[in-house]
């Protein structure tokens, strides 16, 4: 709001501003950002009454929001953070300096205990590049393919990066996933996650649900169209984990996703989805840059056009 606080309340920026305070979710950037940051790595504790805090939080950040509307900036900025974070640490708790870590077994056995600083830990059980060795990679319908796209005030830090994708078809990031789910390796991966979706089977499937002879209409619109009309955009992130492929045309039948809503969510925590449902509602993925063809990398050296936060493909995921 210091950057914006000499436009009027109904510019767009500031309006989108005031109005996302605070997300409940984020995308892949947002966590590079701060993993690679020794503030940023602190161990997540259980935070009871979650939507409650988070309003107060939003609350507190757009009077302060406000403050800085009207010019009050000395010492301002110290102060509000200072009172944003001790609403944190009341919420949960101080975030630990270091911690005590016991490492088990596959049979849960304790195999020896160390203490960590968040950073040492990071560094000697994950120990990835987050920033520099990943593409995010996105099926947007309403842009140009082959080309960089950012998107403005997506970030988690004020001097973060802003979130950078290459726009390409669907059919070439299928190439980029199977690539890498045969190399076993996971992907970040999101897309609108309630759309035909059978809970209790687990699955996303354009055949779950037949609204067109039950309600006698046509829909008739196609990705692009759903998304430039807000019917449809990501709104949940998880991890795409596997692929079935036919044998005989090589091409992917089916994919699994874990997803965050428990072991006895769906078909034991996962989600089975179609390679037509796909094709529809699938919008992002994260990939390691060994999997992603040179002629892709090569579009990431090209400067990137600036879309505005409000976009309808960037919604806040989940």
């Amino acid at each position: 709001m210091i950057d914006t606080r000499e436009l009027p309340f109904d510019d767009r920026t500031v309006d989108w501003l005031f109005s996302n305070p605070l997300s409940d979710g984020g995308q892949f950037t947002g966590v590079s950002n701060l993993m690679l940051r020794e503030d940023g790595l602190r161990l997540r504790q259980e935070w009871d009454g979650a939507a409650e805090k988070a309003a107060s939080l939003s609350s507190r950040k757009r009077a302060a929001a406000l403050e800085v509307a009207a010019g009050r900036l000395a010492q301002m900025k110290t102060d509000m953070l200072s009172e944003i974070y001790r609403m944190l640490v009341l919420c949960l708790g101080e975030p630990p300096v270091e911690f005590e870590w016991t490492r088990c077994d596959k049979d849960g056995r304790p195999v020896d205990t160390r203490i960590y600083t968040p950073a040492g830990f990071y560094g000697e059980y994950i120990g990835e590049n987050l920033e520099d060795n990943y593409v995010m990679i996105m099926n947007d319908p309403c842009r140009e393919y082959g080309k960089v796209y950012e998107i403005d005030y997506d970030r988690h830090v004020y001097d973060g990066h802003n979130w950078l994708y290459v726009n390409l078809p669907v059919e070439r990031i299928k190439e980029i996933a199977v690539a890498s789910i045969k190399d076993n390796t996971a992907m970040y991966f999101s897309c609108d996650v309630g759309k035909f979706l059978s809970k209790g089977k687990g699955t996303l499937d354009l055949a779950n649900f037949d609204y067109e002879s039950l309600m006698g209409v046509s829909f008739g619109m196609d990705k692009r169209e759903r998304v430039m009309t807000h019917a449809s955009g990501s709104s949940h992130a998880m991890t795409l984990i596997a692929v079935d492929i036919d044998k005989e045309s090589g091409r992917p039948v089916k994919w699994m996703v874990e997803n965050s809503w428990g072991a006895s969510a769906g078909y034991k925590g996962c989600l089975i989805m179609t390679d037509e449902w796909f094709d529809g509602y699938m919008f992002r993925l994260v990939a390691e840059k060994k999997y992603v063809p040179a002629d892709v990398l090569e579009m990431l050296k090209g400067t990137p056009e600036r879309l505005p936060a409000w976009d309808p493909m960037f919604l806040p995921e989940e």
